[in-house]
């Protein structure tokens, strides 16, 4: 991974080692995509933060102005050997709707685009190949608007976004936007939910 001068970390709180691998995924607002993520077996870590645009440790003030550059990102470490990354996009074009240009639901702007970056030439090969079964299984009504970039820079958020669903489960945007989202996740994907999520 490389980073961008002053950057603050591209580090997403677990050890990429040799047998980890890194995705870097932006789906609409990562409070969403952060707690899906989370909930699979195989994945180590998830980081939200901010990549894709020229400001060097942007806040979350500067990319909700849209003048950044920057999509609201997730930055997962993962064991391959547990869950392939061909698995992970299968996974990421489920849980978020890739059709719609720079907007998620009333979430609106280019912040919010749908977008994958790539950290070596066989990402995004699979990129490729998952969007081109993605479409043609007809997964979705509408052809998929997701960028697929070369990775340069991460930029984690704000503390306070960290685990921001579990950290406030009673806040509005969580009770009506991401707990009906992970509630579906759950169901759909039950079997592939780490131990803990499963139990009662």
């Amino acid at each position: 991974m490389t980073s961008a001068p002053g950057a603050r970390s591209t580090s997403s709180g677990a050890s990429a080692s040799p047998s980890n691998e890194v995705a870097t995924l932006g789906g609409g607002c990562f409070w969403c995509t952060e707690e899906v993520f989370s909930e699979l077996q195989g994945v180590l870590s998830v980081m939200p933060g901010y990549s894709g645009g020229v400001t060097v440790n942007p806040t979350y003030e500067e990319v909700c102005e849209g003048d950044t550059g920057h999509a609201e990102v997730v930055q997962v470490v993962f064991d391959p050997r547990v869950l392939a990354y061909e698995d992970l996009l299968r996974i990421f074009f489920t849980v978020h709707d890739p059709t719609t240009l720079n907007r998620q639901g009333n979430d609106t702007g280019t912040q919010y685009r749908s977008i994958i970056f790539y950290h070596s030439p066989e990402q995004l090969l699979s990129a490729e190949r998952v969007m081109k079964e993605v479409e043609r299984e007809g997964i979705w009504d509408d052809r998929l608007v997701t960028q697929v970039e070369a990775f340069q820079a991460f930029f984690p958020a704000e503390e306070y976004h960290r685990n921001y669903y579990k950290q406030n489960p009673g806040q509005a945007y969580c009770r009506a936007v991401i707990a009906p989202k992970v509630a579906k996740f759950r169901k759909h994907y039950f079997q592939r939910l780490k131990r803990e999520v499963t139990q009662p």
